[in-house]
């Protein structure tokens, strides 16, 4: 409004809108479609495999822990590469590694739809994971550019939030209709069109940059230490629950041990991979924790709620994917339309707040889960106040976790904050599965029945995932807060006589 004033007092006697300025919003627009679709499409992946296991296990002849990795071969170099690929698109250029890793991803996703055998599909997986690393790192990074004005980048972000939420969730839903409707090969293939028109859209619509150049800031060693460092805990997180406590804590300190030695690395590097100034900053390094913490909680939801309907409540494939329908309907429905004039209204750490309250009321609810429980009372109420919550927080800790980055920072931050959100999910999904089945296991021994046994496991899950979005609660209430909010409305200016 405030623009408008402002071109008419100045004497602006034209009434048609000025072309070249129309064309850049046209192209930026567009530049924002074709990043969420690349960046739907690995999204979509890393969920959509979920209901389609039992057929692929069926069909490949996959173990119970083997069948694990289908999903583990994805993760671990899609977390353990973010950081990295990350800083290397602000080196070459974020476009070029935003295309590349949309024909490589695709590429992959076919030899995933006609692997024959458990070896080939893990190692298409893995460069699946590559791929989805290169193209997911530097999206956040490329808005940054595009939206520089706060209003406007955090309309941006909610749209790409909205995107990411609804990926997630939607995966469950084509999982099991694509694997119901034709095979379990079709969650893999549908990639080969989309993949293929989203990096033509690419070359055709996002304007080449050019990056700093691979000679400065290409610390190769403190690559290896970090990637090192990163793929071993999303190793060690994931496959928490095939080994043994100690296994698992001899990982954890060589992953630590690795991270130190980055860390001594970046200090004394003449041309760091991470600039460790970036740590300085309390809304950086604090949305990342809070991150963490939110979506631990919210795959947590997304897995064992999957699981609860089809093992507790007796669903199918398609009829579990219908019944998380709603909660990606809501988030795309609230983010697009609410999100972004609700942060420029009440500010991002308020907006925040309010969604972590409605996540730890939803994950309370869902800890009094019964064994005869009905969907439209026990399941449906909670989840949406989980989809409204995650409508509000996503977009507002996503905005504080850029506000001020530098532009030559940007792809390193988006990187970032990539790997924190599959840090969070893996280390979620650990935790709360492991407690899950071991509490299920003590109600078994002790003579319980499955579906009691089952149903005592998923509570005690939900009841941590409460107290984990609680902490994330306190950490966003007490670190985040800012002096003065940086998403908050503008004064309101007066136009001059």
């Amino acid at each position: 409004m405030s623009s408008r004033i402002g071109a008419r007092t100045a004497g602006l006697a034209q009434d048609s809108p000025d072309p070249a300025q129309h064309s850049r919003t046209y192209s930026r627009r567009a530049s924002l479609v074709v990043l969420c679709g690349g960046a739907l499409m690995t999204i979509l992946d890393g969920n959509v495999v979920t209901v389609a296991m039992p057929a692929i296990q069926s069909d490949l002849g996959f173990s119970s822990a083997g069948l694990a990795w289908i999903v583990n071969a994805y993760l671990i170099p899609f977390g353990g590469l973010l950081l990295l690929v990350g800083r290397l698109g602000d080196l070459v250029g974020r476009r070029r590694m935003f295309t590349s890793g949309l024909a490589l991803f695709t590429v992959a996703s076919v030899l995933c739809g006609v692997a024959t055998s458990q070896g080939a599909l893990i190692a298409a997986r893995a460069l699946q994971g590559v791929g989805g690393a290169m193209t997911s790192a530097v999206v956040l990074g490329m808005l940054i550019a595009l939206f520089p004005e706060p209003r406007e980048q955090a309309g941006a972000i909610a749209v790409f939030s909205a995107v990411g939420a609804t990926g997630g969730a939607l995966g469950t839903f084509l999982g099991g209709a694509l694997t119901q409707a034709l095979s379990w090969h079709w969650i893999f293939l549908i990639n080969l069109p989309i993949g293929t028109a989203a990096w033509i859209a690419a070359l055709r619509v996002l304007a080449p940059d050019r990056g700093a150049g691979l000679g400065r800031g290409a610390d190769y060693p403190g690559a290896a230490l970090v990637t090192g460092a990163l793929m071993l805990t999303v190793y060690a997180i994931v496959g928490a629950g095939e080994r043994s406590v100690g296994g698992t804590l001899a990982l954890a300190v060589v992953s630590l041990a690795l991270f130190a030695g980055f860390t001594l690395r970046q200090a004394r590097a003449e041309r760091p991979l991470l600039r460790l100034r970036l740590f300085r900053s309390r809304l950086l390094t604090g949305a990342n924790g809070v991150q963490i913490l939110m979506i631990a909680t919210m795959f947590g939801f997304q897995y064992i709620g999957a699981l609860y309907l089809q093992r507790v409540l007796g669903y199918d494939e398609l009829r579990t994917g219908l019944a998380f329908l709603p909660a990606p309907v809501l988030i795309g429905v609230l983010m697009l339309g609410l999100s972004a004039r609700t942060i420029g209204r009440f500010g991002a750490y308020r907006v925040l707040l309010a969604g972590l309250v409605l996540i730890v009321a939803g994950m309370g609810l869902l800890s009094r889960m019964p064994v005869s429980g009905m969907y439209v009372v026990d399941v449906l109420p909670p989840m949406l106040l989980l989809a409204t919550g995650f409508a509000a927080a996503m977009p507002a800790v996503t905005g504080l976790a850029v506000a001020g980055v530098a532009e030559e920072d940007a792809g390193l931050a988006s990187g970032l904050f990539n790997t924190t959100q599959v840090v969070g999910g893996s280390l979620g999904l650990a935790v709360l599965t492991t407690l899950a089945a071991g509490r299920t296991d003590r109600l078994l021994t002790g003579g319980e029945v499955f579906a009691v046994a089952t149903a005592g496991g998923y509570r005690l899950a939900f009841a941590v995932a409460t107290g984990v979005a609680g902490v994330g609660l306190v950490v966003a209430a007490v670190v985040l807060r800012p002096a003065r909010d940086s998403f908050a409305p503008a004064a309101p200016t007066r136009s001059r006589p």
